[in-house]
């Protein structure tokens, strides 16, 4: 008899350990821990949201005949780690083995690994690229970028593709793409799901434990196991997809989910497999119901984006995890709690954040992230930040798009330049300037965007590394064109705002 472990990450009767086990004779070991509950300070809804899946899934493989060993955090009889809880399990059921996937976190899989009773570990072949394939694809290459990778990917699945060519004569529709969003148009919300009896045991329990952590659980309309997920993928391919391409990099004050899915966390607890998703979406777009555009920059995000990054994680390993190419080691700001800001941009990415467990990529790339990097914040603060706030953020898709994408942590290994702009790229794709206490088209002075003397700043600070890089050369010359007199003032503005950060004042 063996235990096969499944974690709460890990909710699909495809996983590598469950295949491999036989219901006439090992037992299935799930369990709810307080060690993984506070690694981080993660995001009462996140922390619902795994443990009712949990309880959910363990229900669902029980009427599959396995018995399940399962131990909630409320049990006094429950471990404070998951080791612990391994141990007792397999002391009291004489186990000849433990059965694992891959944690998609170095912690656990290090923890699992120390272990002093027989483990093993199989590969997480919940991915379309395992990462074998992905280590192959890697290697003897001078740079890593996506671009590559997802057209291996469309090759790979046959996803829009005819032949060997993509459908409609390109790989990407960016052209098309990435709309600022029209703020008077009628969009359907996205499917919500009322918490059934499981929900709400699971929503008094977390409410009681984890009221000190960043967040509000309530409202909570999550899907929480596959049957609803099921569901919002048809409410998301059917009402919202047609205009996700529009309306990817938009943010609107008044809409915080637009026409994105919001089937990230589903995807990343197992209920939703990457491939069924993403033809799911071509199936929409042969049946005429979505246009081309939207459907490959929807599938780009899964098998080229949300593949790409889990290889990144995998072949760089848990050192990765404590890059910090830019030296930057400035603390995290009061605001990305809550605290007191004029921005409006940053009050509306945090309050949502707060209020949901939830952001889209770009208020997360080019809001949060944006400001944490123009401000030197320590990266490893920033990835602690994002790994605990978002519903759907676990390390091994987190931490490639915090250190890598985001933060400019890895030197480049990830993005070809740092992702950081002036105010005025927030003001093109969003409606927050113009509720801001600041004016986004002043440079300097007391009413300047933050974003805009900080920007320079950074560019000015790291001009050694950056100077030469094609992308970025432009942007140089212009700031070499500018009079010395505004370039100073520029620069002491910035210092003037860091130094408002550094002690905790409102900016």
């Amino acid at each position: 008899m063996r235990l096969i472990l499944v974690l709460g990450d890990q909710l699909s009767d495809h996983l590598s350990a469950l295949q491999m086990a036989d219901p006439s004779q090992d037992v299935i070991v799930m369990a709810e821990v307080i060690a993984e509950a506070t690694a981080v300070a993660h995001h009462p809804q996140k922390i619902a949201l795994v443990l009712t899946a949990m309880r959910k899934f363990a229900t669902h493989l029980r009427g599959r005949g396995f018995r399940v060993l399962y131990s909630r955090l409320d049990d006094p009889d429950t471990g404070a780690t998951l080791p612990a809880e391994l141990l007792r399990r397999f002391a009291e059921t004489s186990a000849a083995e433990i059965i694992a996937t891959h944690p998609g976190d170095w912690r656990l899989t290090s923890a699992l690994q120390s272990l002093p009773i027989p483990l093993r570990l199989l590969p997480d072949d919940r991915f379309i690229c395992s990462d074998a394939a992905f280590f192959a694809w890697a290697e003897g290459r001078k740079s890593l970028r996506m671009e590559w990778f997802y057209r291996d990917m469309r090759r790979q699945t046959g996803l829009l593709m005819d032949g060997d060519k993509p459908l409609g004569g390109q790989w990407n529709f960016d052209h098309d793409n990435r709309k600022p969003a029209a703020p008077d148009l009628l969009r359907p919300a996205p499917l919500r799901f009322a918490p059934d009896d499981e929900t709400e045991t699971v929503l008094d329990m977390v409410a009681t434990r984890f009221s000190n952590h960043f967040g509000n659980l309530r409202p909570f309309h999550w899907p929480t196991d596959r049957a609803q997920a099921l569901n919002a993928l048809d409410h998301f391919t059917t009402h919202s997809l047609p205009r996700f391409g529009d309306e990817q990099d938009a943010m609107l004050h008044s809409d915080p989910f637009l026409s994105h899915s919001l089937l990230s966390p589903c995807l990343n607890l197992g209920l939703l497999s990457p491939l069924e998703v993403c033809q799911h979406a071509e199936a929409a777009f042969h049946a005429g119901r979505a246009p081309l555009a939207a459907v490959e920059g929807f599938i780009r995000q899964i098998i080229g984006w949300r593949e790409y990054v889990r290889g990144i994680w995998a072949l760089k390993g848990p050192d990765y995890l404590t890059q910090n190419a830019l030296e930057h080691t400035a603390a995290l700001p009061p605001v990305f709690w809550g605290g007191e800001t004029r921005m409006a941009c940053m009050s509306q990415a945090v309050a949502q954040t707060r209020d949901l467990a939830y952001a889209h990529h770009i208020q997360r790339l080019m809001v949060t992230g944006n400001f944490a990097l123009l401000a030197g914040v320590d990266p490893a603060a920033v990835h602690e930040w994002y790994l605990a706030v978002y519903i759907d953020a676990f390390e091994w898709v987190e931490a490639p798009n915090t250190i890598g994408m985001s933060q400019f942590a890895d030197g480049g290994v990830l993005a070809s330049k740092p992702y950081v702009s002036s105010g005025a790229y927030i003001n093109r794709m969003s409606d927050y300037c113009g509720n801001c206490a600041y004016r986004v088209k002043d440079r300097t002075g007391p009413k300047a965007c933050p974003f805009n003397p900080l920007y320079w700043h950074f560019l000015h600070r790291h001009r050694a590394r950056f100077a030469k890089n094609p992308r970025m050369a432009q942007m140089y010359r212009t700031w070499d064109r500018m009079d010395e007199t505004h370039r100073s003032t520029v620069l002491a503005d910035a210092d003037a705002i860091l130094e408002r950060l550094a002690s905790n004042a409102v900016v």
